[in-house]
């Protein structure tokens, strides 16, 4: 991103002075219609900066909407999907399906199940093993 910031900033400066299109473009070595867009949206807008918006359809599970979703995974650790989406959606507004519920889960690195320690080898369990 900080190329093309660059790069339109030389472009909007070499089109200030008197200069031909296509001498800006070999001297900042791009396109001739990149030159003419970039310095048309600079002189409509005064600035090259891009603003596009978002895109795509806005999460139904929000940054807060994150953190009681962890609060409740952490206050039941064994609970499925289903009884955590019913839990969640039982204090909220906005119902999310189990799909949405699991792929938070899995964004937020949260899993279903806590890594169950092990006891450690006895010599003699050892000695089985190696055998």
């Amino acid at each position: 991103m900080e190329k093309r910031d660059d790069l339109s900033s030389q472009i909007v400066m070499a089109c200030s002075d008197p200069v031909v299109i296509s001498k800006t473009a070999a001297l900042v070595r791009c396109s001739w219609s990149a030159v003419v867009s970039i310095y048309q949206k600079w002189s409509k807008e005064g600035t090259v900066v891009n603003r596009r918006q978002g895109h795509g359809r806005p999460r139904l599970i929000d940054a807060r909407g994150e953190r009681r979703l962890a609060r409740v995974v952490r206050s039941n650790r064994r609970a499925t999907v289903a009884q955590t989406a019913q839990e969640v959606n039982a204090g909220s507004d906005r119902k999310v399906s189990e799909y949405t519920m699991h792929h938070s889960l899995l964004r937020m690195e949260l899993h279903r199940r806590r890594p169950v320690r092990v006891p450690m080898l006895t010599p003699v369990h050892r000695r089985k093993s190696q055998q």
